[in-house]
């Protein structure tokens, strides 16, 4: 028996028999392979039946050859059931422009919602986030994942120290932790400044204590700049006052630094150019929406980002691909000897200036070797530096 639930998508009929050798008829079609089924005998001695809508020609063909006739009572399955959708085209564009409408505002960016900041931190915060793109009423899939959205933020803001950006729905929630500014020291009751490392004095100021040192004093690690020893009276030694000693000493201290800069280097760089895909993902399996041909690039940087896409805040397993391509090229420096050293100064300059502390400044510069080894500038330069070289050191029992 030919499975029955293959009928709705090929469609049926029910067929009414009427007039004589209605038997013969209905043999007819069952030798001819054309398949009936629900065949009722009904109170007036016609015969009811269904058959399959593509044996219908064939059935006309047999019942040219007997006196019978044929009444089409009932029509069921898919094509019939197209054919209504048709007659009724209006009803069936709203049903899909509804679904395509629901389906849009729910990959729409309906709220965003901060926790743990203040009000002025939200502000720059919501700032940053309108200035990348991620608003109200943006889709989705055309903005940063929320990985890059947490790395701009945190890149960006210096007043937070950890975002955590979570999309839930159509709402983003984003969890922020602040920077506390930590709680200034106490200072010690008793207390010397002594030197951090060895340095010529260029500048002594004290807040609280005495001097030990002058101007253009040469001072070693470790020795005593600022005394919290205060003798008020020469002549008496209980007139000595301890108090926490304060202030800074402006030293002149040595750097040496090397660095080397090759004469050629080869890199590539992006020119500017680029070229997207779009496409819809089902698994494995990609449908293009936009960009269909292959970019004409010698050389490019081919990258990709998946966003998934939401029903009525369900997950689809539909995803919005976005493949760019980035044009880049190779490229080829050559420096002079005098470009080299030059380049070369500025570097070993700016990797300094990183490691010194604040409110330091260079106030001399001596190259003192310099020399070409297999294409590579080696450069060997001299610094001198102002800077607080001023530490404190506690004073125990028995100093």
């Amino acid at each position: 028996m030919r499975n029955q639930w293959t009928n709705f998508y090929t469609g049926s009929v029910e067929l009414k028999v009427t007039g004589t050798g209605i038997e013969r008829f209905v043999n007819d079609l069952v030798r001819r392979e054309i398949y009936l089924w629900d065949m009722k005998r009904l109170e007036d001695g016609s015969i009811s039946f269904n058959m399959n809508i593509a044996h219908v020609h064939r059935m006309r063909r047999v019942l040219r050859r007997h006196p019978c006739k044929v009444a089409f009572m009932k029509r069921t399955g898919l094509p019939f059931l197209m054919r209504r959708l048709l007659f009724n085209s209006g009803f069936l564009v709203g049903f899909i422009l509804f679904l395509v409408a629901l389906f849009l505002l729910s990959n729409v960016i309906w709220n965003i919602e901060i926790s743990g900041a203040k009000p002025e931190t939200e502000h720059l915060i919501r700032k940053e986030l309108a200035k990348i793109g991620v608003q109200k009423g943006k889709f989705q899939f055309t903005v940063d994942g929320s990985d890059e959205i947490q790395r701009k933020l945190s890149h960006e803001i210096g007043a937070i120290t950890w975002v955590g950006v979570e999309l839930k729905g159509t709402t983003y929630h984003l969890q922020v932790v602040e920077k506390k500014e930590p709680k200034r020291p106490v200072a010690k009751d008793r207390q010397n400044l002594v030197a951090a490392k060895k340095a010529i004095v260029r500048q002594v100021i004290v807040d609280k204590g005495k001097a030990i040192v002058s101007v253009n004093d040469f001072v070693k690690k470790g020795q005593l700049l600022v005394s919290a020893n205060i003798n008020t009276n020469q002549n008496t030694a209980k007139s000595e006052v301890l108090v926490p000693a304060e202030g800074k000493v402006m030293g002149e201290v040595w750097y040496i630094s090397s660095v080397e800069i090759p004469l050629k280097t080869h890199f590539s760089v992006f020119t500017g150019k680029e070229y997207n895909k779009r496409a819809l993902t089902f698994g494995k399996f990609a449908v293009p929406v936009w960009g269909f041909k292959k970019p004409d690039y010698r050389e490019y940087v081919r990258e990709e980002s998946d966003k998934p896409l939401f029903f009525l805040g369900w997950k689809l397993p539909v995803a919005y691909k976005t493949i760019t391509y980035r044009d880049k090229k190779n490229v080829v420096r050559e420096y002079s000897k005098k470009e080299a050293i030059q380049k070369g100064k500025l570097t070993a300059l700016k990797d300094l200036k990183k490691e010194l502390p604040k409110n330091s400044s260079v106030i001399g510069q001596k190259v003192l070797h310099e020399g070409i080894e297999n294409g590579t500038v080696i450069l060997s330069i001299h610094y001198q530096v102002l800077e607080n070289i001023a530490i404190e050191r506690p004073i125990i029992q028995g100093d």
